[in-house]
């Protein structure tokens, strides 16, 4: 039995798995006064742009500790503005009541293109959050100006008119560790509404297959530290690689130092790129064993996190996908030696087969030790017509109950989670500081839902909070390891690119289970420099400020 199976089949009486009570939620986007509906301007068109967006970014905006919310939307089709109904962006203010305002207006963020990611974080190291929003047309940077209002700096910073121009993610990393936060973009396809291709018959059209369109190369920008960025995709390699981006996801999957990349694609391979750590990235997804299903095939993939599932000090990596590729799960085997199928032994493949997955994310949501697993579901909207299946789903939860298989316990999650919808974009924050982590997520021509964490029992849980002096303000890419009093080890990272489309909350978390303090918190900075602290309450979000100057 290797590590992997020997740790899943584990259950310890420590953490409580075996007697975990369900992960339950209870929907109150409608109560909680986050009224939003994602719009995809749909007339009849079949215009492909009208399926991908729309994602959605959990951040804290105005330094207050608690999670607001900002929802990317569509717009009119297809010359995109001006042409009927207008869709703006919309961003919630958390009221620490676990209720939302409205505060899109006077912060300046409700865009006027066809918007389909947001990327969350602080690229400019002043103590508030920034947002990159990924489109059809163009991108926008939004500098967080600190007193509740946002700022364009996409020409200031040097990255208007950048081309390719069909962006689906984004992703905030610092790759050679200078401190600043640099910007990675998941460019999907060339897409042109007057020159769209057309399939199927005038009588029965439908949404062409991604073999339609041509593919476009993923982009790298580095952030100089007076505000710009330089555009390096081709000097890194990035730009070598021409795919079909969707989801991306961060974490240093080797244990060098350098935080890497993996890249989604649409029906093609997936990409892996490695860091050498030089200012260039090699291409790995296929030696590294991620680019392709176990049988040879590449699937839909959309949604990607880069996670240490199984607690041994190595991120794994899951991908969502679509209708009949199921969601894929790839162990990390450590260094150089890449990776290994994990889907089918943990009992993913199967039970994933019949879903589509969009967003997506590796959270414990019952505070037992063990990461859980959250999609956001729904089949494309042209299965309806034609296959006589219905495209809304309802989400699903797997349970990382310590032992040899995953469990679906979406059946128990609560009625409201077992509503079915064209779900697209899913973020992850706890909303309410009770220590259980909560999602947000979008649907196409829907309400938005709020998953409030209701799960009961008594495990006891923990959230860091990094403060970087010499590493990037809020210390993504910083790996942290918790060790506890009966002997297990916990491993996290700081990262805000989760899912599909996405961005998730910078603290990093971990289920403690029976324990109620860490033995020690261990924080490796990106740079190198190690951090330790002993004997830290549970129950709490502690900030670790880094140690040093700049």
């Amino acid at each position: 039995m290797n590590r992997f199976v020997a740790m899943l089949a584990m259950v310890s009486g420590a953490a409580g798995s075996a007697a975990a009570p369900p992960i339950r939620f209870e929907e109150i986007a409608e109560k909680a006064g986050l009224r939003f509906a994602l719009r995809n301007g749909e007339a009849g068109g079949f215009h492909q742009i009208e399926l991908t967006l729309g994602g959605v970014a959990t951040l804290d905006y105005n330094y207050d500790g608690c999670a607001d919310v900002y929802f990317t939307n569509g717009a009119a089709i297809p010359s995109l503005r001006k042409t009927g109904p207008q869709f703006f962006n919309r961003l919630f203010r958390n009221n620490c009541d676990l209720t939302f305002t409205d505060v899109t207006a006077e912060a300046g963020v409700a865009g006027d293109g066809y918007a389909m990611a947001v990327a969350a974080a602080d690229w400019d190291n002043d103590g508030f959050t920034d947002l990159f929003v990924a489109g059809v047309k163009g991108n926008t940077l939004y500098r967080n100006l600190g007193n509740g209002r946002f700022a364009d700096r996409t020409g200031a910073a040097g990255l208007a008119a950048r081309v390719p121009k069909w962006a689906v993610s984004a992703g905030w990393f610092d790759y050679d560790n200078d401190g600043w936060l640099d910007l990675f973009v998941a460019n999907y396809v060339e897409w042109d509404a007057a020159k769209e291709p057309r399939c199927g018959t005038p009588e029965r059209q439908y949404y062409c297959h991604p073999d339609a369109y041509r593919g476009l190369p993923n982009q790298l920008f580095r952030n100089n530290g007076d505000g710009t960025f330089t555009d390096v995709s081709e000097t890194s390699g990035i730009g070598a690689h021409v795919g079909k981006g969707m989801g991306v996801a961060f974490a240093d999957m080797d244990g060098d130092g350098f935080t890497d990349v993996f890249v989604a694609n649409d029906s093609v391979r997936g990409v892996l790129f490695r860091n050498l750590g030089n200012g260039r990235f090699e291409e790995t997804g296929l030696e590294a064993g991620v680019a392709l299903r176990d049988d040879g095939h590449a699937i839909a993939g959309m949604g990607a996190d880069f996670r240490d599932l199984d607690n041994d000090g190595k991120p794994d990596l899951l991908v969502s996908g679509i209708l009949n590729d199921s969601f894929l799960l790839f162990r990390n085997l450590g260094g150089q030696q890449g990776f290994e199928d994990y889907a089918q032994r943990t009992g993913l493949l199967m039970s994933t087969r019949q879903l589509t997955g969009w967003s997506l994310g590796m959270y414990d949501f019952d505070n037992d030790g063990w990461k859980d697993m959250f999609f956001a579901l729904a089949h494309l909207m042209q299965l309806d017509r034609y296959l006589g299946r219905e495209s809304a789903l309802a989400n699903r939860v797997y349970r990382n109950n310590g032992g040899a298989r995953l469990e679906d316990v979406s059946g128990s999650a609560g009625p409201a989670f077992q509503a079915a919808a064209a779900h697209r974009g899913a973020a992850f924050a706890d909303f309410d500081n009770d220590g259980r982590v909560d999602a947000v997520v979008s649907a196409v021509n829907g309400p938005a839902k709020l998953f409030h964490n209701v799960s009961g029992g008594a495990a006891h849980w923990l959230g860091v909070r990094l403060r970087g002096v010499r590493s990037n303000r809020q210390g993504l890419g910083a790996k942290v390891r918790v060790h506890l009093a009966d002997g297990r080890d916990l491993y996290n990272h700081a990262t805000t690119a989760v899912g599909y489309a996405s961005s998730s909350e910078p603290v990093v978390r971990f289920g403690l289970g029976a324990q109620a303090e860490a033995e020690s918190v261990e924080v490796h900075w990106p740079g190198g420099q190690v951090q330790r602290l002993s004997h830290v309450a549970g129950d709490q979000v502690v900030e670790i400020v880094e140690e040093g100057r700049k």
